[in-house]
């Protein structure tokens, strides 16, 4: 436990102004109060998170498990991004009512759309119990007996945690293994889509514009939560009522200029800010390129079909942006990891991470962690590029291999234990259903033909003639009958008999041999993050990203991504009217906001110089989950909604760099101007509190 009271005092040193970091929001009292105040905050720590009383935190909802949102009215009203609630805007569409092509609003209680799934999540508490994880832990024990005891231990204070009927909790790592924290939660499972801009708006430059500035996005959709009678979660009824939540935001009118204070709040997903620089080598050199080809080849067809025709534009828009999304992010990343030098300012770090050990005599214990990095990641560069190429061609970009993998699955527990038959053909059924929701054979055949050659050379098309997969009643039958007779039937199909033996390698072996490899990378990064911190305890260490709620804080700031080119921090209506392309996919504008433009009719969003601003940057350290997170100011108004980084600045998940990294937020003067001016939704502007801090009007 030596460690655990250093870790606390660490935490609690060095008061200099800091950009950068995803702090817990239970742990802000001290060196980052400070920080933030030096920043222009005018927010206590308590403001931000408080058990006992209203805070910030509690207008902050985890979006479905994968974004951040915000409360913004007294009715539980909820903003997110666009991209966040794309799949349920997607999903109350067709070609009678093409909500992504036209937008949607509600105007009225009752014509807000039902989603189901979609969950809204709360942070109730947040405690430390570090101590109680790690009781019996010991340095002797072998990385498996300990992960038995710290599992042991968390389930069993999850178990007896004092909590509400309605409330859950989870246990959470942080520090590579070194600190643990306990998370009451509130789960609202009622949520309705109350509207959305059309996607000419809410997607406005799609994939030329994507991690790109300046960005003229609005990447925003409102929902709302639904409560019982008692105001606590519950499933949809339609006897639910709007939720009355502890707390939500104001919204700021007065918007932002450089230099101002911002603070992201949210659910950021995944960072590996310690890696050693072996590590971001291999990911930027090796593993990046492969898994970047194979999602080229297949945007190739989907982007190409998608522009011949609506009904496969609207099948396949939520899935062409999620495997386009990462695709440009690990071109930007790899770029940026390049531009900026990073592994080799991380190997001169290293050296003295090297030299700290041998002058606080530390050598003899954590000498040998680097060396055995460079070791390690030799032996397993190649089974996590196979078994990456795998995920992405099986399960990311070709649906007949992901129906395959899924059947596969199904007789593999079948055999172990022919008792769930019931239940692991009900879970497949499930799945194929889904999938041919919005499924277009043909499509996913010109993917296959372009995929296929990176995991295997022998690609067959054939299959899509000769399996039941591609059609939806077909590959129900396939299911008719006891285990013997599906089986059977499942084993005697074209694409299954194709697919099968590179399934079972996965499991057999790829999976495992990177199992194995990958298992004391783990443990070796828990103890260099460990021996990091006893060797340098000045420099400033965050918990990586885990999808835990965390506060990054920033100013306003423009950046210089090369020489002679500098952007400013702010992008405007006028911008987006200069990329217009009529009828182009990507850059046409909706004929509505012409007119707005044309007749400077902004109402009250445009700024002192009387444009509306659409998008502004930040220096706040921001990664996946962060979208939806709210921008809140100096007072604790909502002034911007984070959606995206720039593209020089995404290598922040490894290398966070605060002179080019970039955060992307739209203006929520833009989003008001979008529901109030360009929907009519003025009854939404109603529900909400707005403020103007800077010249305190009322």
């Amino acid at each position: 436990m030596k460690f655990f009271k250093f870790l606390l005092l660490f935490i609690t040193l060095n008061v200099s102004a800091q950009q950068g970091g995803m702090w817990i929001p239970s742990l802000l009292e001290g060196m980052n109060e400070t920080e933030m105040t030096n920043l222009g905050s005018k927010l206590t720590a308590q403001d931000i998170y408080d058990v006992n009383n209203s805070s910030l935190k509690d207008a902050i909802g985890h979006f479905n498990g994968g974004c951040t949102s915000e409360v913004i009215s007294d009715q539980g009203l909820i903003l997110t991004n666009h991209h966040c609630g794309f799949s349920q805007i997607q999903s109350h569409s067709s070609l009678e009512n093409d909500y992504l092509k036209d937008g949607f609003w509600a105007m009225s209680l009752e014509e807000e759309l039902p989603n189901e799934g979609l969950f809204v999540e709360f942070i109730v508490s947040i405690t430390d119990i570090t101590e109680e994880i790690l009781a019996v832990v010991t340095d002797d024990m072998t990385e498996k007996e300990k992960q038995s005891v710290i599992d042991k231990n968390a389930n069993g204070l999850m178990k007896n945690w004092p909590r509400e009927a309605w409330q859950d909790v989870k246990v959470k790592a942080f520090y590579k293994g070194n600190q643990y924290f306990l998370f009451v939660t509130e789960r609202f499972e009622d949520i309705r889509l109350v509207g959305a801009p059309p996607t000419s708006i809410g997607k406005f430059g799609s994939d030329t514009d994507n991690w790109v500035f300046p960005r003229h996005t609005g990447d925003f959709s409102m929902f709302r939560i639904y409560a019982d009678a008692n105001n606590r979660p519950a499933k949809y009824s339609k006897d639910n009522k709007p939720y009355k939540p502890k707390h939500f935001l104001p919204v700021s009118l007065d918007g932002v200029e450089e230099g101002d204070f911002t603070m992201v709040f949210g659910f950021p997903g995944t960072t590996n800010e310690y890696l050693p620089a072996v590590a971001i080598e291999h990911i930027t050199q090796e593993f990046n390129p492969t898994n970047i080809a194979i999602r080229e080849a297949a945007l190739k067809v989907i982007d190409a079909k998608m522009k011949e025709s609506d009904a496969v534009r609207i099948k396949y828009a939520s899935k062409q942006a999620r495997i386009a999304n990462a695709w440009k992010k690990w071109i930007g990343e790899n770029l940026g990891i390049e531009k900026s030098d990073a592994v080799a300012k991380r190997r001169a770090f290293e050296a003295t991470f090297t030299k700290a050990l041998k002058e606080k005599g530390l050598e003899e214990k954590y000498g040998n962690i680097l060396p055995e990095f460079d070791k390690l990641y030799s032996d397993f560069a190649p089974i996590n590029i196979k078994r990456r190429n795998f995920i992405e061609v099986f399960l990311v970009t070709n649906e007949l291999m992901q129906m395959t993998f899924r059947a596969y699955q199904m007789e593999e527990a079948i055999k172990a234990n022919p008792e769930i038959f019931d239940k692991a053909k009900a879970r497949l059924a499930g799945t194929l259903k889904g999938i041919h929701k919005n499924y277009d054979a043909d499509v996913d055949k010109g993917v296959f033909a372009n995929v296929m050659p990176f995991y295997n050379k022998n690609v067959d098309v054939s299959i899509y003639d000769k399996t039941a997969f591609t059609n939806l009643d077909n590959a129900l039958k396939l299911l008719d009958g006891d285990a013997k007779a599906v089986l059977k039937k499942l084993n005697k199909d074209a694409a299954y008999q194709y697919a099968k033996p590179m399934i079972a390698e996965f499991y057999s072996t790829i999976n495992k041999e990177f199992e194995e490899k990958n298992q004391p990378i783990t443990a070796l990064q828990t103890t260099y993050m460990t021996a990091l911190m006893k060797a340098l305890p000045e420099a400033r260490y965050f918990p990586d990203a885990n999808s835990t709620l965390r506060v990054t804080y920033g100013q306003v700031r423009g950046y210089a991504p090369r020489d002679a080119v500098y952007y400013n921090p702010v992008s405007y209506l006028e911008g987006v009217i200069e990329k217009y392309i009529p009828g182009d996919y990507e850059f046409d504008v909706p004929e509505k906001l012409l007119e707005l433009y044309k007749n400077k009719d902004y109402g009250q969003y445009a700024d002192s110089n009387g444009k509306v601003p659409v998008c502004f940057l930040g220096t706040n350290h921001t990664t996946g989950g962060n979208s939806g997170s709210p921008a809140i100011d100096a007072h604790g108004n909502l002034v911007g909604l984070n959606f995206d980084r720039v593209w020089e600045g995404t290598m922040s998940d490894m290398n966070y760099d605060p002179e080019i990294c970039r955060n992307i937020m739209v203006d929520l003067r833009y989003v008001l101007f979008i529901v109030d001016k360009y929907a009519g939704a003025t009854h939404l502007i109603d529900e909400m509190q707005l403020v103007h801090p800077k010249t305190n009007k009322q």
